[in-house]
């Protein structure tokens, strides 16, 4: 992927090496423990850890603050990069396509653990994207794990993962995710699990979309790079990473998605450049 050239954010805070300061919230052994049940039971383990949190006022009035500006080292400039990108694309594509202004979000890179809007981050949950704070967090050493545990790297595999946490934020920009969750609040667990999978494949889709648009815009894509995040895509579904951890599949319990459900709902938004085309909640299948 050609990413030396993209534009690089000034909306990345990095605070690696600051550990998780402050009071309250949840031990890291108790993470740790939410984190290996959550998996163990098929559920997302930052619906856990974020319910946990919640209950312990871990999340409540807390500030953390690292440097900002472009990170020196490549993995945390290819971050500020990707992040960049996605903010060229979707300040065209989204008024474009959706009538609505597109609203930056922030990125936080921090090794370990540290303190998000939607409580305690760690780096054992995977990145994720806080509505609260529109912020992206990640621990850029989750790349390394898709490496080594999943056999899904290379830099465009990495940028979908960025990509897909970003397409949580055009949700939320695009009102979708405050919807969905009241709707959770008032519908059974299963009912809720099947909300997230159409939440999380309209975020791949998403992703696709972005893709789309930067090849177009800067031909950023070279041979084997669609290919890298189609891997990425299967290789994190949920019958695939329950099959992993429990030696078996329970649907219900999806929150991401299938597999072939992420690989094609990605491959929707390269194909398509039309986030109309990622509506998951109208689509007849998932």
């Amino acid at each position: 992927m050609r990413w030396d050239d993209f534009r690089t954010s000034s909306n990345v805070e990095d605070r690696r090496g600051m550990g998780m300061a402050g009071g309250g919230g949840l031990g890291i052994g108790a993470i740790v423990i939410l984190g290996l049940v959550g998996w163990a039971l098929g559920i997302d383990p930052r619906i856990l850890i974020g319910g946990a949190e919640m209950i312990t006022g871990g999340g409540s009035g807390y500030q953390q603050q690292g440097q900002t500006g472009t990170p020196q080292d490549e993995m945390g400039r290819f971050a500020a990069a990707i992040l960049g990108n996605t903010e060229d694309v979707w300040k065209t594509v989204l008024p474009q396509q959706a009538n609505r202004e597109y609203r930056e979000p922030k990125l936080v890179l921090f090794s370990g653990a540290t303190r998000s809007g939607c409580g305690g981050a760690q780096s054992a949950m995977g990145p994720f994207y806080c509505p609260l704070d529109q912020t992206v967090y990640i621990d850029l050493s989750f790349f390394q794990e898709m490496q080594q545990r999943f056999r899904a790297g290379g830099d465009f595999a990495y940028a979908y993962v960025l990509a897909h946490e970003v397409g949580h934020h055009v949700e939320n920009v695009l009102g979708i995710l405050p919807r969905v969750q009241q709707r959770q609040q008032e519908v059974s667990r299963s009912e809720a699990n099947q909300l997230s999978v159409r939440v999380e494949l309209m975020a791949d889709c998403l992703a696709g979309v972005w893709a789309h648009h930067s090849n177009q815009r800067w031909k950023s894509l070279e041979q084997g790079d669609i290919e890298e995040a189609i891997r990425a895509a299967e290789a994190i579904g949920d019958d695939r990473l329950q099959k992993q951890a429990q030696g078996r599949v329970v649907p219900d319990s999806f929150t991401h998605g299938s597999s072939e459900q992420r690989m094609r709902w990605l491959t929707t938004g390269l194909k398509s450049g039309s986030v109309q085309a990622c509506d998951t909640f109208r689509a007849s299948r998932l």
